[in-house]
């Protein structure tokens, strides 16, 4: 009992005691939306001064109320005030811009400075930009993209796939373990990325083979709800069924159920599943149900549905409207 007693003291202590080193940190962070958003609140709540910088002001107003939050007017300001600057961001574009760009963060990058982007871009140019960063600054750049969606960020239980060296992700891990459950990692530099486009490639397959099922169930007489007890408890099982069901009533809180708003958007989707097919390519791998998804979700942009959940696919596949 006293060796139990003495075990769950050290426990306890060790425990503290990385609460303590993980926690108190100057971090920048780019990048205030729906993901992003969350995640600097999570850093603020755990006690880190956390220096910000967006160009939507009501991302900003979103973030300030929660903890030590300081505003940066560019990215090179946040660089300026913080070695440990985390991004999180639409697209590639976006973070090019934000790193290299006229106000981007290398123009005042030093050795010190490690940098964990969080974004979902182009692996090929995650370890251009890696490169780059270190020969020209030496400074430690690694990529964590993220999954878990908004609800993930707003709990701090995302699951972050980290691209980078051995120690380079035993720096990064504290930091991510005050936004989220499981931190992995995958690799050198750009794997993180690699691991999320294949998630989400996955996904998108996955909500499709869901989606048709439902329809067709629908249009066969048999009740929804039923037919979503049934693949929840079959060898159709999967997260888009159990957690995310796209037809409307079958779940609360999940955005079928609320006009297809929140959640991830389809325009998202779009965009990871056109990285994936350009991974594909330069990788000469064979993707044909990548493709076909993909240009389901070019239809649903195209007729003016970006910014409605990816889940939507149900409503596209009955040919109506929400």
């Amino acid at each position: 009992m006293f060796r139990s007693a003495l075990k769950l003291h050290a426990t306890s202590t060790a425990a503290l005691t990385r609460s303590m080193s993980t926690a108190g940190q100057k971090i920048g962070f780019i990048g205030l939306g729906q993901m992003g958003g969350n995640m600097a609140i999570n850093l603020a709540k755990a006690g880190n001064h956390v220096v910000v910088f967006d160009v939507v002001q009501a991302n900003i107003d979103a973030v300030k109320p929660h903890g030590k939050v300081e505003v940066m007017s560019s990215p090179r300001d946040v660089a300026a005030n913080a070695t440990t600057v985390v991004t999180m961001l639409p697209s590639t574009p976006h973070v090019e811009q934000v790193y290299l760009g006229k106000d981007g963060l290398v123009h005042a990058l030093t050795k010190s400075h490690f940098l964990i982007d969080s974004s979902t871009i182009d692996p090929g140019f995650t370890k251009s930009l890696a490169g780059r960063l270190a020969e020209e600054k030496g400074a430690t750049f690694v990529d964590a993209p993220v999954s878990g969606g908004v609800n993930g960020a707003k709990n701090a239980t995302l699951t972050f796939m980290v691209g980078g060296s051995d120690d380079a992700f035993a720096k990064a891990n504290p930091v991510l373990k005050q936004m989220g459950k499981n931190i992995v990692h995958c690799g050198d530099v750009s794997t993180g990325q690699a691991a999320k486009i294949c998630n989400n490639l996955a996904l998108a397959i996955e909500m499709v083979g869901v989606a048709e099922a439902m329809t067709l169930g629908d249009k066969l007489g048999i009740n929804p709800k039923v037919l979503a007890g049934i693949l929840n408890t079959s060898s159709a099982q999967c997260w888009s069924s159990t957690l995310y069901n796209p037809y409307p009533g079958i779940l609360e809180n999940v955005p079928a159920s609320n006009g297809y708003k929140g959640g991830f958007a389809s325009v998202l989707m779009r965009k990871d599943l056109g990285l994936a097919l350009d991974a594909a390519k330069s990788a000469e791998a064979s993707v044909p149900l990548t493709s076909a998804v993909h240009q389901l979700y070019n239809m649903i942009v195209n007729q003016g549905d970006g910014q409605k959940d990816f889940s939507y696919i149900l409503k596209f596949l009955e040919g109506k409207k929400e």
